[in-house]
């Protein structure tokens, strides 16, 4: 532990730490600074040392392993008392699913740098090339009912919201009911798969994912997605620490899951609706081999789309996907 604790000293200075500094600061010993500091540097650390001045971290890899995460992570009531850091994995969702049913703890966060078989909804694969993006899912064991769950991926958008904006500075859009939206495409997309019993219908787990686009360049989306989606890195200009926001988000999360269980949601339904643009727009409602135009008006309180058909009348949609004019390339 003492390696993260150092790097989060030499993380939260511009000048030099002098080691006397760390040793007395985290109760360890002058030779496990300097190994602390040797480890860092055999990861990828940039550390410079000066005599009579100490310490002072001049560059960090952008990666997602659990030293610079737990470096950049404060601390949480539930969401990442566990930490899985992976390289390489075939879905950060199926990874927990997996852990799920071997009693994995309430609050278990697992982070890849790759994902070989990303998912979406219905079935689609989400792309999770190496060092691009943050590829995050977090298991939930809450006491409720599943049907107090429909709200939860819209929460989540906002967390995330929440989470993007204190990192790089600017606050998604969202699009109804999953999509996190930055200059009019995609940015973040988000999975939630709930496990329930089958005699009694009790929740037995919920699995949510998060995937959102950090260092990908216009050249990562040529093609067919050269219209649908961007990243940090292409609307901001600069570039974003994955770390940084793999941590925001876990805290962000960890606040979302906390007001979720003490029926504190209001500020989350508020912000969903002040950030989704899908209200007050026309839209093309997707659904099996049907296809609609309506005008959506508002979300409910569980995040139901409210509609307004071609006849006049007014429906909630709760299944089924939306397309909204002037994204993703629909025009029509």
């Amino acid at each position: 532990m003492s390696k993260e604790q150092v790097l989060r000293m030499l993380r939260g200075s511009e000048d030099y730490v002098s080691g006397e500094s760390i040793s007395e600061t985290l109760g360890i010993t002058r030779a496990a600074v300097w190994k602390a500091v040797d480890a860092l540097r055999r990861e990828g650390y940039d550390v410079e040392s000066r005599k009579s001045r100490g310490y002072r971290l001049v560059a960090a890899p952008d990666r997602l392993g659990e030293t610079e995460l737990r470096a950049c992570l404060g601390n949480t009531k539930r969401v990442g008392s566990a930490l899985l850091c992976f390289d390489c994995i075939d879905s950060t969702n199926a990874c927990l699913k997996r852990l799920a049913s071997e009693g994995a703890a309430d609050g278990t966060v697992a982070v890849a740098d790759e994902q070989t078989g990303g998912r979406g909804r219905r079935g689609r694969s989400f792309q999770s090339p190496a060092g691009k993006g943050v590829y995050l899912s977090v298991l939930l064991r809450p006491p409720v009912e599943p049907n107090r769950l429909l709200p939860l991926t819209g929460f989540v958008a906002a967390a995330v919201c929440d989470a993007v904006e204190r990192v790089a500075g600017v606050r998604p859009q969202i699009k109804w009911t999953n999509d996190l939206v930055l200059g009019g495409k995609k940015l973040c997309g988000i999975l939630t798969e709930l496990s329930v019993e089958g005699e009694s219908g009790a929740l037995q787990y919920v699995v949510t994912g998060i995937g959102v686009n950090v260092a990908h360049t216009r050249e990562d989306f040529a093609g067919e997605l050269e219209n649908v989606a961007t990243s940090l890195a292409i609307e901001t200009g600069r570039s974003v620490s994955r770390a940084a926001l793999a941590a925001a988000m876990i805290e962000e999360l960890d606040r979302m899951y906390d007001a979720l269980l003490t029926g504190g949601t209001q500020r989350y339904l508020d912000a969903y609706r002040r950030d989704c643009l899908t209200i007050g727009r026309e839209v093309q409602l997707l659904w099996q081999d049907t296809r609609e135009q309506v005008r959506a008006v508002g979300v409910d309180d569980a995040l139901g789309l409210e509609v307004i058909r071609a006849d006049g009348s007014h429906d909630v949609i709760r299944t089924g996907e939306v397309s909204v004019r002037g994204l993703y390339g629909y025009i029509e």
